[in-house]
């Protein structure tokens, strides 16, 4: 309930700051078109007339945003790899539910070979092991399409910067701020994922799936203002509706963004990104543009179309299909009763003085 509060009152703020001016120009190009079965779907509309995108989804997916290279040019797996894919996906979650010796390695409970992801949430000191992921259970279907990768490029990669590099595929920053790690000196200077504050790569934008757990969205819509509250660390965005960017200079946390419908298409514009929340290497210039549309009664279509001239000698982008939540998002609680952060900085510190201890004592009296 009090997520449910905190996300109308930010509409109903949104109402009151943001003006009424329609946007100057047209988004650029969706990723990918619906295919025509999907064509003939309409929408329901709200209240106020607007197509209904509200209510609770999940982006939950064993696909990944990037493509198997083995795959090449393939966007959609054939029905044997869909199913093996599944099957192992089960196979995983039956193996990661047995008991378990608390004295095992964490990385391979059961002789159980862990995704990478997996592997980088449970293979350290108190990480988790395979029952406290939900990183979703099906590959990703759009158009009924099982999708290899998020991604729609030619290869479902990234593609290579202006300068000829490549920028990492998770460069979201250290859990969430986009950052690096930061100091072990100060709780501050820790990463504000880890200090559950924000968690980027589920509120975006782009909105991607975290491949852990609690890639949930709750969708609030009024006549001037679509909010979405992300599960994750309990991030809101606030669209406003048919407003202008701000020019003012100021860079707000996960961008500027406006929205305007195209048809039955809600289109969200953001731009004036932060230095720290750089999204592979680009911000400065960066516009990110994302396509809502409901599709089926069951299905929010999503793509999005990342744009930096900087960076990018030209746009490219990926697209998902949300899935109904079957429940609602309650408050996240993430650092209650934790005490991650003071063993982390008290290591740190730990290692710092083992690593002076011999000049140290190099100096004492006596030496």
């Amino acid at each position: 309930m009090a997520g449910r509060n905190m996300v109308l009152g930010a509409v109903a703020g949104a109402l009151v700051i943001y003006g009424a001016a329609a946007p100057a120009s047209s988004a650029p190009a969706a990723p990918a078109k619906a295919p025509a079965k999907t064509a003939a779907y309409k929408a329901p509309r709200t209240a106020f007339g607007q197509p209904d995108l509200a209510g609770f989804w999940s982006s939950a997916t064993l696909t990944p945003m990037t493509r198997d290279r083995k795959l090449g040019d393939r966007l959609v797996l054939t029905p044997g790899e869909t199913e093996a894919l599944e099957k192992d996906e089960a196979s995983q979650v039956v193996a990661g539910n047995r008991s378990t010796d608390p004295n095992a390695p964490v990385n391979a409970p059961n002789g159980l070979e862990l995704k990478p992801s997996f592997a980088a949430a449970g293979g350290d000191v108190g990480g988790y092991n395979r029952g406290w992921l939900d990183p979703g259970h099906t590959v990703m279907r759009v158009g009924g399409q099982p999708r290899s990768s998020l991604l729609i490029t030619r290869d479902g990669q990234v593609p290579q910067r202006r300068n000829g590099t490549s920028a990492p595929v998770n460069d979201y920053g250290g859990e969430g701020s986009r950052g690096p790690l930061g100091s072990f000196d100060n709780v501050e200077e820790r990463p504000l994922g880890e200090r559950c504050i924000a968690f980027g790569r589920n509120v975006g934008p782009p909105m991607l799936p975290n491949g852990f757990y609690n890639n949930n969205y709750y969708i609030v819509q009024t006549p001037g203002a679509v909010v979405i509250e992300v599960e994750m660390v309990h991030d809101v965005r606030v669209v406003p509706l048919n407003a202008r960017h701000r020019t003012d200079g100021l860079r707000p946390w996960a961008g500027d963004s406006i929205g305007w419908w195209d048809g039955d298409t809600l289109v969200v514009e953001t731009t004036n990104f932060p230095k720290a929340q750089a999204f592979m290497g680009s911000w400065k210039t960066l516009k990110i543009t994302e396509r809502f549309t409901r599709t089926a009664k069951d299905r929010l279509r999503y793509g999005f179309t990342v744009s930096d001239p900087e960076t990018w000698s030209e746009p490219w982008g990926g697209e998902y299909e949300f899935s109904p939540l079957h429940g609602r998002i309650y408050e996240y609680a993430c650092h209650e009763g934790n005490y991650s952060l003071p063993g982390i900085l008290v290591g740190g510190r730990a290692e710092q003085e083992k690593a002076v201890a011999p000049a140290v004592a190099a100096k004492a009296p006596g030496s």
